[in-house]
């Protein structure tokens, strides 16, 4: 009994050796304890932008130039817990923005203590430095006292700065940029008839020529 017992564990110590030392191997040559991403994907997600860089960027004088406000002022209400707009409205936790497009960076007309580290960045408010603000405050301003994380969609960027561009500041927009000349020969073509067409009758020219009917 004794014999048969220690050949089973014998056997049984063995299995497992054999078993540890192939999972080892196994782990070495095909690195099945890594993980990592295929090299080719099976397919794109929709909406997801590639590493090779994957959509193009609308312009931003075209979505200010689409942009509405009355979605802007939806967009503002995300900053009314620290922001008032109306004219001559107190500061909160941050200062007052009417006609804040076109003043000076971190200067304010109503005395609100900005920190160094947005005063500092000089120059006036405009579209492309407002949208790198909203975008993400503390990239733009690495120490700022904004909490605010930033609006990671262009078009909300942009509709909140027609809005607050409508309230007491009126900066003119950028010109959205020219269409290409392979796009404007494409829309010339699209309204120009075919070459060699001609015109087709009127009603009543068609009549006219027509022979009466005997």
């Amino acid at each position: 009994m004794d014999d048969r017992f220690n050949t089973f564990a014998g056997w049984a110590l063995f299995s497992g050796i054999v078993a540890l030392g192939l999972a080892s191997v196994s782990a070495r040559y095909f690195e099945a304890d890594k993980e990592h991403r295929p090299h080719e994907m099976g397919y794109e997600i929709e909406g997801v932008e590639s590493s090779d860089g994957g959509e193009e960027e609308v312009p931003l004088a075209t979505l200010l130039a689409a942009a509405d406000p009355t979605k802007g002022e939806q967009v503002f209400a995300k900053c009314k817990s620290c922001h008032t707009i109306d004219a001559g409205g107190a500061n909160g936790i941050g200062p007052n923005l009417h006609g804040v497009m076109g003043e000076p960076v971190g200067k304010g007309a109503g005395g609100f203590a900005f920190s160094s580290a947005l005063s500092g960045i000089g120059g006036s408010w405009n579209f492309d430095n407002m949208n790198e603000w909203l975008a993400s405050p503390k990239a733009f301003a690495p120490g700022t006292k904004m909490t605010f994380a930033g609006l990671s969609k262009p078009e909300d960027r942009a509709a909140l700065m027609v809005y607050l561009n409508n309230q007491g500041s009126n900066l003119p927009l950028p010109p959205p940029p020219a269409a290409a000349p392979a796009e404007e020969e494409a829309a010339a073509g699209d309204e120009a008839p075919g070459e060699g067409a001609e015109e087709a009758p009127a009603e009543g020219e068609a009549a006219a020529e027509a022979p009466a009917a005997e």
